[in-house]
């Protein structure tokens, strides 16, 4: 195998494991944008993130119901139960203030640093 054979290899090993260790990390982050505008259930909330995120990002069920349990644990989260199409009721996720509060904390300190000229500048952007 030629050299630039083998280091085209390194770099898809590296880029796609950089990326489930940062796409693990950002689920949070794409479940409370996804609340920001509405009201959804479960499979709303996957939509949003897949498509929002050029499905870039998936969203496995179980992770999903994990980190939904989770956030409503901690009061990050709330529901309502509403009638389902066809089905029994649906639970209708939503941020609660504290969600929202800690949404914008996090954002405020971690998503808002990228939009400086210094750090667009290295991103070449």
């Amino acid at each position: 195998m030629s050299n630039t054979t083998n280091q085209d290899k390194k770099l898809e090993e590296l880029l796609t494991a950089w990326e489930e260790t940062y796409k693990k990390g950002q689920l949070t982050l794409w479940i409370l944008l996804s609340l920001q505008e509405s009201k959804k259930y479960s499979d709303e909330i996957k939509t949003f993130v897949e498509e929002k995120s050029q499905n870039t990002m998936s969203c496995e069920d179980q992770s999903l119901y994990r980190a939904l349990r989770k956030f409503e644990h901690v009061g990050v989260l709330d529901f309502e139960l509403r009638k389902g199409n066809k089905g029994p009721e649906r639970k209708y996720y939503f941020i609660t203030v504290l969600g929202q509060k800690l949404f914008d904390q996090f954002v405020g300190r971690n998503i808002n640093l990228f939009y400086s000229p210094e750090i667009k500048n290295y991103l070449n952007l």
